[in-house]
């Protein structure tokens, strides 16, 4: 395979601070390249970088010529005023690359990305169905390389696994940062973190997401034995060096030198393998009361249409509530209704006495953005008082791996991640028998996220959790309940039980379609009998022949066959028939779909 682009000993700071030097690798045709690393380690800047929209300091990119890059940012700036086409024709418009019948290609991966109604107005989408837009306006582009800035935000659980499916079957190579791991898992055939622990700043992968941290931990492992071996010698050479030799020979001298330079390594090695994560760890109130809330019979209305409907739920301690279903399902709304931000149109809603929630929203409204870091985690000045002990404000934004020198930074000018940990930490400032969670894991990077995980395992009291993060729900949530947004919900074991439950009832579609914007909205007829025809079987169609793509990809992919040409060049032939028959029915359907408008 060719290689798309290359860095060499790339390096980017700000002000001060490096946020990585040295950084070497290159990316290929057909890479699928998950990039991770804690907040603040650089991941957006070398995204950046590596698409030309910023510069590194020193080093080299080179990029193979004509390459076409498209790159989509975590938060879109789409004009709200804009239809969902005249969005994604701006976008196609505003880059570098030239695209031959435009409209066509515009068409053609809005329908694939899932819209139906190209007139309808952005400002009718969901911060979801904006990333689908996005990722249409990357596609009709056709390039050689995408460039994905966190694109699970946003999205439902449903949009998750619509994400995975179409970069798996991607004929394009594609660069992405996530946090989500389960999604690493299941899309990456390499991965790259960016860590100071690692020399060259960068460590590099072959593999899924679970051999990278198989291969980090061996390396973890070999770096911390040699440190300790470095840490003998230089125990020896300190020893040596007390006893005062004198350095009058070239041999001596050399053996003082020799003695400095393994003191200085060890200091780097040591220096390195330090690592640091938020230190995470809600107040329980220890509270032993069954029923903290009780909700029964609640319904719920949206648009006069139930929402929620006769639904039971008791919270008791040591419950840990994850909750399912597609954007629009009604699970933040439920949270609401929990903590009587609203009323339920039928039902009640019953507090236990005197009790203490913290509600984590997903909007993070509460925090204001005018607000210095260090006003923001104290009401109090110069202090916080957590379980009853005065903290120095700068002692307790280290412990959210904050930097004294930015205590006073506006809170708008934080990252994702950053803001996140400053709400996380005002919260724990509060005693509570229950924590209800609206997507906390959105910008949070995978350390903290193990943090969050082990004290959400740890809290007395109950947790309810919304959260597109399946890794997350699998290991703190133990009952699930899952909501349809028409009014049906139902409990489950577990993650996988909602799911064979969605596919076995038919709920899936009744979910996506309630999600898809203004489905409903008729189309004028303007087709033959044939044409409708073709219409109406165009999904099943396509299903089937992108099940045939991933078949002939996993031909491909087989080990078994990489050392035989004959059989190597006809499942290659294969594949490239499979996808030119997908592409042909994309661009089919978006043909038939305009007869209709």
């Amino acid at each position: 395979m060719s290689v798309l682009l290359n860095c060499q000993l790339i390096s980017k700071s700000f002000s001060s601070k490096s946020l990585f030097s040295g950084v070497t690798f290159g990316v290929f045709e057909g890479d699928r390249l998950g990039l991770i690393g804690a907040n603040g380690s650089g991941k957006s800047t070398l995204l950046k970088i590596l698409a030309g929209i910023d510069e590194a300091d020193e080093g080299e990119v080179s990029r193979r010529r004509h390459l076409k890059v498209a790159y989509i940012p975590q938060s879109d700036d789409f004009d709200r005023n804009d239809s969902i086409f005249a969005a994604a024709k701006r976008y196609v418009e505003a880059s570098s690359i030239h695209v031959d019948d435009a409209d066509v290609n515009i068409s053609r991966s809005l329908s694939k990305v899932g819209f139906e109604n190209m007139d309808l107005l952005v400002s009718a989408l969901s911060g979801g169905w904006r990333k689908r837009l996005a990722i249409a306006g990357a596609i009709a582009l056709e390039p050689d390389i995408l460039m994905l800035d966190e694109p699970t935000n946003h999205l439902d659980i449903e949009g998750v696994l619509w994400l995975e499916r179409l970069l798996k079957n991607s004929s394009f190579a594609w660069v992405l940062i996530s946090h989500d791991r389960y999604f690493l898992e299941n899309t990456v055939t390499k991965v790259a973190e960016l860590n100071h622990i690692y020399k060259d700043g960068l460590l590099l992968c072959e593999g899924p997401y679970s051999d990278f941290i198989q291969k980090r931990n061996e390396l973890r492992k070999e770096q911390a034995s040699y440190a300790e071996s470095l840490a003998n010698k230089v125990r020896r050479e300190v020893e040596w060096l007390k006893r005062g030799p004198k350095a009058r020979t070239t041999k001596a001298k050399s053996r003082v030198d020799g003695a400095q330079s393994l003191m200085e390594e060890l200091s780097d090695v040591r220096g390195r393998l330090k690592t640091s994560s938020a230190n995470i760890d809600f107040s329980g109130s220890e509270r032993k009361t069954k029923k903290l809330i009780t909700a029964k019979d609640i319904c719920i209305k949206l648009g006069g249409k139930p929402l929620i409907k006769n639904l039971n739920l008791v919270l008791s301690p040591g419950i840990r509530l994850g909750l399912l279903g597609a954007n629009g399902s009604g699970k933040s709304t439920l949270l609401k209704l929990l903590i009587k931000e609203i009323d339920p149109d039928q039902g009640s809603i019953t507090h236990a006495d005197k009790l203490k929630y913290v509600y984590f929203e997903q909007s993070r409204s509460s925090l204001d953005q005018s607000l210095t870091l260090k006003q923001a985690l104290s009401e109090l000045g110069d202090s916080v008082i957590y379980r009853g002990r005065s903290i120095h404000v700068a002692s307790w934004a280290k412990r959210f791996q904050f930097r004294p020198e930015q205590l006073d930074t506006l809170v708008e000018k934080l990252s994702g991640g950053e803001q996140a940990r400053v709400v996380i930490a005002r919260l724990m400032l509060q005693e509570a028998d229950v924590l209800l969670l609206d997507e906390p894991t959105n910008d949070l990077d995978i350390p903290t996220l193990e943090v969050l995980e082990e004290s959400l395992e740890e809290f007395p009291g109950a947790v309810v959790l919304v959260s597109h993060d399946r890794f997350m729900l699998d290991r703190v949530s133990n009952v699930y309940v899952g909501l349809d947004g028409i009014g049906t919900s139902q409990v489950y074991a577990d993650f996988d039980q909602w799911q064979k439950s969605l596919k076995n009832s038919g709920a899936k579609k009744k979910a996506s379609d309630k999600t898809k914007p203004n489905s409903n909205i008729k189309k004028k007829a303007k087709l033959t009998y044939k044409d409708q025809r073709e219409l109406d079987m165009m999904e099943d169609n396509i299903l089937q022949a992108e099940s045939d793509l991933a078949s002939a990809q996993a031909k491909v992919d087989d080990p078994s066959i990489a050392t035989n040409t004959t059989d190597l060049v006809k499942a290659t032939q294969e594949l490239e028939s499979a996808q030119t028959k997908v592409d042909a029915l994309y661009a089919r359907w978006a043909e038939l779909e305009a007869k209709t408008d």
